[in-house]
């Protein structure tokens, strides 16, 4: 019987990050490791990322693994409501409910993580190094010289339409009022997104001032939601571009003119 084969395991988010990245430790470790892809279904998410989910699972030509809370629903409402809070100071519940808590379950020793961060987020991965020494984790994108826009631009050249929220100007496809999200970005979903915003402002009525996200910057007193100022909404309107580093990366798993005229 021949040895087991090392696991590789990409978190898949429903990103441009994170489907360039799957792609690149396909193309990397594919032949040589036991590559796993995995999705944590987040219910308050746009529904067209499950379309664009389903398209990189062809791209990728393997299965997405998708993960899904079952206490909660999957639901970050629910989170908030039954956690009661937003945001601490150690990040979101829902990330660590809906996402981490799947993950720990699912993985197994030895295995080594795939993250999505960019060029811009050399910090990330070193912080996160830092406070995780005895996890192996990988960045190719980051190892590629790959920033934000050029995930988008590869994804497009793959024939590949990006997730809805990227086209209506958002810098990430997550969920619909993602905590994390400072005052123009909540005014875009204002607008956007009336429904699931006022949803968002009913968990800060029950929950009161601790949950509230923002600060005003001339009294530093915290404000809802609800009482968000008027001002111009955070949108990201510049068409994908590569950059050099581009072509060089999808080298990687693109096919040579060799391969295709033996093929």
């Amino acid at each position: 019987m021949s040895a087991q084969r090392p696991r590789i395991v990409c978190q898949f988010s429903c990103g441009a990050a994170s489907a360039v990245a799957t792609k690149l430790a396909l193309a990397q470790y594919g032949a040589t490791h036991d590559v796993q892809i995995i999705n944590a279904f987040l219910a308050n998410e746009h529904e067209d990322n499950r379309r664009f989910l389903l398209d990189c699972q062809e791209w990728f030509g393997q299965e997405i693994v998708q993960l899904r809370d079952e206490k909660y629903g999957a639901d970050i409402i629910q989170v908030f409501r039954r956690e009661r809070f937003m945001k601490g100071r150690n990040g979101a519940p829902c990330t660590k409910l809906l996402k981490r808590r799947l993950l720990d379950a699912w993985k197994q020793p030895g295995d080594v993580m795939v993250f999505g961060y960019t060029a811009e987020e050399v910090d990330r991965l070193e912080d996160f190094r830092d406070r995780n020494p005895d996890r192996p984790i990988i960045a190719p994108l980051i190892d590629a010289g790959l920033g934000k826009e050029d995930c988008k631009a590869m994804v497009l050249r793959a024939g590949i339409e990006l997730p809805l929220m990227y086209r209506l100007g958002y810098d990430n496809a997550n969920c619909i009022g993602c905590v994390k999200g400072g005052e123009g970005y909540y005014r875009s979903i204002r607008e956007d997104f009336p429904e699931q915003f006022e949803e968002l402002c009913r968990v800060q009525d029950e929950l009161g001032p601790g949950s509230y996200l923002h600060r005003d910057r001339k009294t530093n007193i915290r404000f809802s939601l609800r009482n968000l100022p008027p001002g111009e909404p955070r949108r990201n309107d510049a068409l994908p571009a590569c950059s050099f580093f581009c072509e060089i990366a999808e080298a990687d798993y693109q096919p040579s003119a060799a391969d295709i005229t033996s093929g």
